[in-house]
């Protein structure tokens, strides 16, 4: 048996003992697919094991997460620091080798995959940063940015829409750099494919304008190495090359079955297809010595390509001094200092916080030239569009504009991608009841604590004309639910440039802002305090509150009113505008008690949106005056009066606390 052969079948056993000795995990998709991943990581894929984050290096996307054992696999083999206590500790707690793969967590994993499609949709995002970045950056006889991006894709993967969402993104616009490795093994857990998917999956691809490539063979590694160089041949369309495999390649009674998927094969069948495949069945995670010098010798080749791409930087650095100053101003994620200070836009007259928003994003922008992202068929509405900055397309790399269309799921997906990548500080935009189709992919930003900016205008009933089905009610609710995720939903200008500085200075998790359809007044009393999460925006002098009203949002003005109304009867009132749970929880509880007194237990928290969670703040004294019931088409404000949101119906209200 050649050493390459050799090789496979020591990634596949890896798996399979792996996932044996952990009695859970997923040995099919390593037995089938190692060969194509064998043949990807030793012929073609560009990085450096000593160095998982060198920026030109090649990205892998195992979208098909559940063959995590695969990857795991091939790090281990190719020196990243994994050693082989964490592949025998495969699932297990506090081990580098999860059932899935997470970013930051793993040495060489590049995003977190589990859920199918998002790791296709990240790889999306990821070769648009590469062109995105090889546009500004490299000159004519030196390139610092040339590298691919692979992602390995399972049935399960096409038959999910943030795929098909992605897939059409990428053919649009012609990511010739893009290349998925479809293990076409024709089974998911249910069974054979054919009871639920019956599409030619190729003729799909290629009408949203990729190349497709078949291998007939997966096991094939000469033909699998013909069909990945053509291509990267092909600089004009991504490429999808579908490969047969057989599920559990090599298991006598499980090859080809939904049995390999999802268990282990069980002590028997594991002797069993070890005898088949010619392995010796009394070692367990055994690399013979041949294969380790094999992977030593790749190893070696590697290091020659990270060396020749420091060369060309030393070079770059010297002849194009202003560039590679930009290229680490790109790479660094704090804000620049005249970004931190000051106002970036005053505003006085009643405005919109989309509106606001759109005002700052543009002064961002000019602090910050790899601000990147786009809206869902939205820019008109959402004021996300950064004018001045072009429009990134098939012909012109070099715009921070994209149209990512009626596609909210792959658009979510993408910037992740592109935080992934590195180099850009991406952003994300559209209707706030829509982020019901952007969940999943939140959800995975703020696990892989990736610095995305979503944000979400048209924010509450006050949307108005346009009835129940854009007006959000329990999106808010959801948003928070997240771990990790910050949620801010400002009140004002003032409070919307807050939003966004805090937003743009977080690294270790994503952004939701908040933003309303309907004009908003300036507020008096609105202050950089909001950063905090809340902070006291108004209160009678002199006296301590006997009534604290809390309000995010819109609805600050409303209990400020109210507030006004309560003190002209005597009552001492305080106004605590709530831009942040979030942010709040993360203050000192010195300054908790400052803005919420204990002793102070009378409150009422007023929010256009379903009420749950603000009983933490409320308290068993307190109330709160939220919806728990769907809008309707109507005006605005006539809609926010039918439903109680009136300064008028919050002092009732507020009256029948304080009595």
């Amino acid at each position: 048996m050649s050493v390459e052969k050799t090789a496979v079948n020591t990634i596949r056993f890896l798996a399979v003992d792996a996932v044996e000795k952990a009695q859970s995990g997923h040995p099919g998709l390593p037995m089938g697919g190692a060969t194509m991943g064998y043949t990807l990581w030793s012929k073609f894929l560009k990085h450096d094991p000593r160095d998982p984050a060198w920026p030109d290096r090649d990205r892998f996307v195992l979208s098909a997460g559940h063959g995590s054992m695969l990857l795991y696999s091939l790090l281990h083999l190719f020196g990243y620091n994994l050693s082989m206590e964490e592949i025998k500790n495969f699932r297990q707690w506090d081990s580098k080798t999860p059932g899935h793969p997470e970013f930051g967590h793993t040495p060489g994993v590049e995003t977190t995959t589990g859920p199918l499609g998002q790791g296709f949709a990240n790889a999306a995002g990821m070769a648009i940063a590469e062109q995105r970045l090889a546009a500004e950056f490299n000159q004519p006889d030196l390139k610092i940015v040339d590298h691919f991006t692979y992602v390995y894709s399972g049935d399960g993967c096409m038959m999910e829409g943030i795929t098909s969402e992605a897939a059409s993104l990428a053919g649009h616009l012609g990511l010739g750099k893009l290349i998925c490795l479809y293990d076409d093994n024709e089974i998911t857990i249910d069974g054979p494919t054919d009871l639920t998917f019956s599409e030619e999956v190729g003729e799909r691809f290629k009408a949203f304008g990729w190349q497709v490539l078949t291998v007939k063979d997966g096991q094939d590694i000469d033909e699998i190495t013909q069909a990945i160089a053509e291509g990267k041949a092909n600089s004009k369309q991504p490429t999808l090359i579908k490969v047969k495999t057989k599920i559990g390649y090599g298991s006598p009674a499980k090859e080809g079955k939904a049995a390999a998927h999802g268990a282990p094969l069980g002590a028997e069948e594991v002797k069993a297809t070890k005898e088949n495949l010619g392995w010796p069945v009394d070692k367990e995670f055994y690399i013979p010595k041949a294969v380790e010098e094999h992977f030593s010798q790749l190893q070696d080749k590697l290091k020659t390509l990270k060396k020749d791409w420091e060369e060309r930087w030393k070079e770059y650095k010297k002849i194009y001094p202003e560039k590679a100053r930009d290229w680490e101003k790109w790479h660094d994620p704090r804000l620049p200092e005249e970004l931190k200070r000051g106002e970036l836009a005053g505003f006085s007259d009643p405005l919109a916080t989309r509106a606001a928003s759109g005002e700052i994003m543009q002064k961002i922008a000019d602090y910050l030239p790899n601000l990147m992202g786009g809206s869902a068929d939205l820019n008109a509405s959402t004021k996300t569009y950064l004018k001045g900055k072009g429009d990134f397309t098939r012909e012109n790399r070099s715009g921070n504009n994209i149209y990512f269309g009626v596609r909210e799921h792959a658009m979510a997906g993408s910037v992740n991608g592109f935080a992934l990548h590195g180099g850009l500080r991406p952003f994300a935009s559209t209707f706030l009841v829509f982020a019901d189709y952007m969940k999943p992919s939140i959800r995975l930003a703020a696990l892989s604590r990736l610095p995305v900016v979503f944000v979400f205008t048209h924010d509450s009933i006050g949307v108005g004309e346009d009835g129940p089905t854009h007006q959000p009610i329990e999106q808010l609710a959801m948003l928070r639910s997240i771990p990790n995720l910050d949620v801010l939903r400002p009140a004002d200008g003032k409070e919307t440039e807050v939003a966004w500085k805090k937003a743009l200075q977080r690294q270790d998790g994503p952004t939701a802002l908040i933003l309303t359809r309907q004009k908003l007044p300036q507020l008096e009393g609105s202050s950089p305090d909001a950063g905090r999460g809340a902070y006291i925006v108004a209160e009678t002098k002199g006296k301590r509150p006997e009534l604290i009203l809390l309000a995010s949002g819109s609805e600050v003005r409303l209990v400020i009113e109210a507030k006004e109304r309560l003190e002209e009867e005597g009552r001492a009132v305080r106004v605590v505008s709530f831009m942040s749970w979030e942010l709040f929880e993360r203050q000192p509880g010195e300054y908790q008690e400052q803005i919420l007194p204990s002793e102070a237990t009378k409150r009422l928290a007023v929010e256009a949106a379903q009420p749950m969670g603000w009983e933490r703040y409320v308290g068993p004294e307190g109330l709160i005056w939220g919806i728990d019931e769907f809008g309707a088409s109507a005006p605005g404000d006539i809609l926010m009066e039918k439903k109680g949101f009136t300064a008028e119906n919050i002092t009732r209200v507020a009256k029948e606390i304080l009595e």
